[in-house]
């Protein structure tokens, strides 16, 4: 049975809010990962989707990177915006606290990832691989913290 035909589906709304990535406990494979990274997340579970925005900034030089999609979490392919690097992302929740995303351009998976919250809701680890714009793939993990419970970025 799928997630989207299962009426028991967990409350993912604990998992809601603005999530900041923690250096000290992050790494990439090629061991580039900035010990000055930026990264935030912004997560909504209404139902059986989930809204994303990220804000990555790491760069003070550049212009903040952003990644947006609001998908349903059964794998169904959604759309992407404000990255070239992807259009499309498939999301799929695995159990009560861990899901697979896959960031895509056309059919090609970009970023593979393994997403698993704590149960009490305060951290988000990442796992998975990605693809660099020159087509080198390294593995990454990422500690991520809640920070507060806010959602009104994605209020319409």
């Amino acid at each position: 049975m799928t997630h989207s035909q299962d009426q028991s589906l967990p409350d993912n709304t604990r998992f809601n809010g603005v999530w900041r990535i923690e250096n000290t406990r992050s790494s990439w494979s090629d061991g580039k990962f900035p010990d000055h990274m930026k990264l935030d997340l912004f997560l909504k579970f209404p139902g059986n989707f989930i809204w994303y925005h990220s804000e990555n900034s790491t760069l003070s030089t550049q212009p903040v990177m952003t990644l947006d999609f609001k998908t349903d979490l059964n794998g169904t392919p959604g759309l992407t915006s404000g990255n070239a690097r992807f259009n499309k992302v498939r999301a799929r929740q695995l159990s009560a606290t861990e899901f697979e995303i896959l960031e895509m351009l056309d059919e090609d998976v970009i970023v593979a990832a393994y997403w698993r919250f704590s149960e009490d809701a305060q951290t988000l680890w990442r796992w998975g691989v990605g693809k660099s714009p020159a087509g080198l793939s390294r593995s990454y993990e990422e500690l991520f913290i809640k920070e507060s419970t806010a959602t009104h970025i994605f209020d319409e």
